[in-house]
């Protein structure tokens, strides 16, 4: 490629990824609502006909769930079946949310049920059934912690491709790096932050399998591609994964697909796995779980395969030809 081409394939190709960078980050979180977002409905059906009628307003908002009492709906809370609900009770209407699943969610619960109990004079009692840590009530540390560990996996995957590692080896460097990561990260966020309030060991483990699921693809994809698999699984990860998370809110509160495609993706499963372990005691963890399990065998698989590919295009030496001395009569 001469120079002048080489010119314009900058100029074209920085606006282009600055384009893509603020529609994958700008337009999520400009299109933040609820979508079909599960919320329970608990009492009588003859007393919870008139709340749910007045959620239906809210078109698309919610997916409602009905449990006969409060005690059926707080299971459903603790289970991650809905991120909240509406309990009808004698002395007025209740509120049940959840802001360990997420405070944005609950935020949004406590605004609309209010506004609707205001109109009709009453006032509604909200309980968190299942509250953030003091140390993050907004959830504002884990969401963070998505960044870097997709760059931490980023560049765990990069570094065994540049360096050469092929095969077991690079295996377990990705492996043992992705442990690591793992145990640096729940100490900082358990130990020493206490924005994380579950399992340690468990949390450890979330930690470094999100961790081994982004490494193992990019070094996995490099392996079979090239450097330029690199790129690739670099772009998907920090171009789709990482917004389409729904960390900073909930994977129900982005645009369609955004949210569905976020769950797929390592750091979006990997949030939504540090949620149910460290706050949820593994509700709903085998989803999530299976999916950082699905791509990290996918990466370690393929850097596998890559060793071997290469092992068999990489041509013989010479064939050493061995001669019998001759026998001296």
């Amino acid at each position: 490629m001469s120079a002048t081409r080489r010119l314009i394939a900058v100029v074209l190709l920085v606006p282009t990824l600055a384009a893509v960078a603020l529609w994958a980050f700008a337009w999520p979180a400009a299109r933040t609502a609820p979508r079909d977002l599960p919320l329970g409905v608990a009492g009588p059906a003859a007393a919870t006909a008139q709340v749910e009628k007045q959620l239906a307003r809210h078109e698309g908002a919610f997916e409602i769930h009905r449990y006969r009492d409060e005690a059926a709906a707080r299971d459903a809370i603790e289970d991650r079946t809905v991120y909240g609900a509406v309990v009808v009770t004698d002395r007025g209407p209740e509120l049940l949310t959840a802001s360990a699943a997420s405070p944005v969610v609950a935020q949004l619960l406590q605004q609309a049920v209010g506004r609707q109990a205001a109109a009709e004079g009453t006032a509604v009692k909200t309980v968190d059934v299942v509250p953030a840590p003091a140390a993050d009530p907004r959830g504002a540390a884990l969401s963070a912690s998505v960044l870097p560990l997709a760059l931490a996996g980023i560049v765990a995957g990069a570094v065994v491709t540049v360096l050469g590692l092929r095969g077991v080896r690079a295996v377990l460097a990705l492996t043992g790096s992705a442990v690591l990561v793992g145990l640096v990260a729940a100490a900082v966020a358990d130990s020493w932050l206490g924005v994380l309030t579950g399992d340690w060991w468990a949390e450890a483990s979330v930690f470094g399998l999100s961790t081994l699921a982004v490494a193992a693809a990019v070094a996995g994809c490099a392996a079979l591609v090239g450097p330029a698999g690199i790129g690739a699984m670099s772009f998907l990860v920090m171009f789709l994964g990482n917004p389409f998370s729904g960390a900073a809110s909930a994977p129900r509160m982005l645009p369609e697909p955004a949210g569905a495609i976020g769950q797929w993706l390592p750091p979006g499963a990997g949030t939504t796995l540090l949620r149910s372990v460290s706050f949820f005691d593994g509700a709903a963890a085998t989803g999530p779980a299976l999916t950082l399990v699905w791509w990290a065998a996918f990466g370690l698989g393929a850097v596998l395969l890559g060793a071997q590919l290469k092992a068999r295009k990489t041509p013989a030496g010479p064939a050493t030809e061995r001669r019998t001395p001759a026998l001296v009569a």
